[in-house]
């Protein structure tokens, strides 16, 4: 038996027109891309992740500030919390998209090789970085708004400096390594291209690091370019990584020789 209103005995009404759901256009697929990798570039940031975490140690109490100072245990606890939580995101966000999290961040290259490759980096950095600090202090002394780096005064003993050595080997050289990759693979894809993506992401290092002053913060986004840079070329971020770690560790043996703790 057939309804009513079925025309066919199909028990479908052919007089009224079915609706076929359409596809999105190449342009509504491209805008859907570039909205979704800016979320991710917004939530590997840094900042809903730091919020997150110092809204945890502020409901438990830990307070950032000691004797009107940054307190190395915060930095310490907000650093790795960040660490976990952006490293974790990153790799969530890639399998999402059917990616290695392996073949974005080391390619097929000899970790070996990208090692010996980052340790070579380190003194020609370091020289570089020095050269622009000492130039904009000559040339623009007003940048020179920090006369003491905040992170030394914060290391009041050995036991500190050792901790906050870790933390910041572990925060800066693998943390801030794999979310830049991360980072540019998004804007290189689906946002402007990976130009774009070296400068937003050097711009948003140097600026990172503002506490220590705008010459320094300067220099260290001209640094995250250099690193950038070499993440784009080589597709591994293991030069980077053992660079970075290479020049965080001669920053913290310059606060033990200088006499900080």
């Amino acid at each position: 038996m057939t309804g009513p209103f079925d025309s066919t005995g199909t028990g479908v009404d052919a007089s009224v027109p079915v609706e076929v759901p359409l596809e999105p256009t190449g342009h509504e697929r491209r805008s859907m891309d570039r909205l979704r990798a800016a979320l991710e570039v917004f939530l590997c940031s840094g900042i809903p992740t730091q919020l997150f975490v110092s809204g945890l140690l502020l409901a438990a109490h830990v307070q950032p500030l000691k004797d009107g100072q940054l307190d190395a245990t915060w930095v310490s606890l907000v650093t790795l919390g960040d660490t976990l939580l952006v490293l974790g995101l990153a790799v969530l966000l890639i399998r999402s998209h059917g990616e290695s999290p392996r073949e974005l961040f080391f390619d097929a290259r000899p970790a070996l090789i990208e090692a010996v490759y980052g340790v070579l980096l380190v003194v020609p950095l370091l020289m570089g970085v020095a050269l622009v600090v000492l130039w904009l202090r000559l040339s623009l002394p007003a940048l020179h708004n920090v006369i003491e780096n905040p992170f030394g005064a914060m290391l009041q003993s050995r036991l500190q400096t050792v901790a906050f050595a870790v933390v910041a080997l572990v925060g800066g050289a693998v943390r801030e390594e794999v979310q830049r990759a991360f980072l540019l693979t998004r804007f290189e894809r689906h946002l402007g291209g990976a130009n774009v993506g070296l400068v937003v992401t050097s711009l948003a290092f140097g600026a990172g690091h503002w506490v220590q002053g705008w010459d320094s913060a300067i220099a260290i986004g001209l640094l995250g370019a250099v690193w950038g840079f070499i993440y784009l070329r080589r597709r591994s971020v293991v030069a980077p990584m053992v660079s970075h770690a290479g020049f965080n560790s001669f920053e913290i043996v310059q606060f033990l020789i200088a006499g900080s703790v």
